[in-house]
């Protein structure tokens, strides 16, 4: 089979992790072009063809241009309906939208928050012990909403993996790398069989890789 297109990426990354996976069930080939943060994406061919010289990022072989992971992914689910990936109907595409949107904005984007102010991401370089723990609980907030969800269920929209699952399998994955510990995964039993069940799938185990989770979550030295 042709692959469908080229994907400059990271492989470890999450949203990378949404693309591959998406296209191992729909049975579709990508062709991973050769990488290097901070060389390729300085490159003038590559700036003159992705101007805002992001990844993951996607060329078509009909040329077609597309950035932002869940963006990729959805299109690569879209050239294979037959897989279930968008769901069977317009009413569940609309709910792995839902799912996906939720995910990346309502549980990732903290996890990032959380991790940029640990790691003094940011220009101004105090941390603040409010700010961190504002955004957690944002991200509980969502954590406990999800848990409800899932409580009855296996996968979020479907009797089968869809996009949404592998969306929120990655964002978990990244969560229990930076702001779920332990005892913080131990109040979400449903997330996390979720996240096994996806993860641990036999068509896309290694694209997830181990899951390397955090016995506690990250924090700043006590020096700092």
């Amino acid at each position: 089979m042709a692959p469908i297109g080229s994907l400059w990426c990271v492989p470890h990354l999450r949203r990378t992790k949404y693309i591959l996976s998406a296209a191992v069930i729909a049975g579709l080939e990508v062709d991973l072009k050769p990488f290097e943060f901070g060389v390729t994406n300085k490159s003038p061919e590559f700036v003159d063809k992705f101007p805002f010289a992001k990844i993951p990022t996607f060329e078509g072989e009909d040329g077609f241009v597309l950035l932002e992971g869940a963006s990729i992914a959805r299109y690569v689910a879209s050239l294979a309906p037959e897989s279930g990936l968008l769901g069977n109907s317009i009413k569940e595409a609309a709910l792995v939208d839902q799912w996906i949107h939720f995910a990346e904005h309502e549980i990732a984007g903290y996890t990032d928050l959380v991790w940029q102010l640990v790691r003094r991401f940011f220009p101004v370089k105090a941390y603040s012990e409010n700010i961190h723990k504002a955004v957690f609980e944002r991200q509980e907030r969502s954590l406990k909403f999800l848990e409800q969800n899932l409580n009855l269920r296996e996968f979020l929209v479907t009797d089968e993996i869809t996009l949404a699952d592998i969306v929120l399998a990655g964002v978990i994955q990244r969560a229990a790398r930076v702001t779920l510990g332990v005892a913080e995964r131990a109040l979400y039993p449903n997330v996390f069989a979720h996240y096994a069940r996806v993860a641990g799938d036999p068509r896309i185990k290694d694209i997830f890789g181990a899951a390397d989770f955090v016995e506690v979550p990250i924090a700043p030295k006590k020096d700092e």
